[in-house]
């Protein structure tokens, strides 16, 4: 028989996930603690605590979390409509903080630069996306723009439509930059293929393709780099 489960008015106060945010702070608490203060309460037979870790058990952790539905909270015991939008209200506002740029334009100067700019978002998708960051004379970012969704082809990927977004910015070069949703971003035969085209076709309309850059999950791999530009 299963022990009943401890009511947080139970718990020392000290203890208790409130008061330890207060106290020392957001890092020192674990997963199930800060969700626990979203959740606010349990249920009359679990505990808040109790609750919580139940919800991270069912996504094995936060990382499948992240992407959770309302419809796959609320078919967990104990989480109804106002506890599941509280979470994803939190989710969606943690990836906008992630994915927050100042006004100021962004500087790539390095391969690194360039992969700092989109890991964040881009090592999160399910799927592939052909970005392509539009640069002036002082390789500022002056646009960014998802080309394509998808397995990357050459004969999907076309020249034309990166650089005629790219003349229509004035820009003065670019760099191509797409995502590995297995998170390694070793460069594929194709991914080969379609940088040695695009750069061709740069090297025709005067706007430089400086880099193509893969993203994998907080790992990149720089096609320059590699000598393939």
């Amino acid at each position: 028989m299963s022990q009943p489960s401890i009511m947080i008015k139970h718990v020392p106060k000290e203890d208790r996930p409130r008061e330890r945010l207060i106290q020392y702070g957001g890092t020192h608490l674990s997963n199930s603690e800060l969700l626990a203060i979203l959740l606010g309460s349990g249920t009359k037979d679990e505990s808040v605590m109790a609750l919580a870790n139940r919800v991270l058990m069912h996504f094995e952790g936060i990382n499948l979390l992240k992407n959770a539905t309302i419809e796959e909270l609320t078919a967990i015991k104990g989480i109804g409509d106002a506890k599941g939008v509280v979470i994803l209200a939190a989710l969606e506002l943690g990836k906008r903080i992630n994915q927050f740029k100042p006004d100021e334009r962004y500087v790539i100067r390095s391969p690194e630069d360039g992969a700092d700019y989109v890991m964040e978002e881009m090592r999160q998708l399910n799927q592939e996306h052909f970005v392509v960051l539009f640069l002036d004379t002082k390789n500022q970012v002056i646009h960014r723009q998802t080309i394509f969704i998808g397995s990357l082809n050459a004969s999907i990927v076309h020249p034309r439509e990166v650089f005629r977004e790219a003349v229509k910015r004035s820009a003065a070069s670019i760099i191509c930059v797409h995502n590995h949703p297995s998170g390694d971003p070793t460069p594929s035969r194709e991914d080969i293929h379609v940088t040695k085209r695009l750069a061709e076709s740069g090297k025709l309309v005067g706007i430089e393709l400086l880099d193509h850059i893969v993203i994998g999950d907080r790992k990149f791999v720089s096609l320059k780099e590699k000598g393939y530009l």
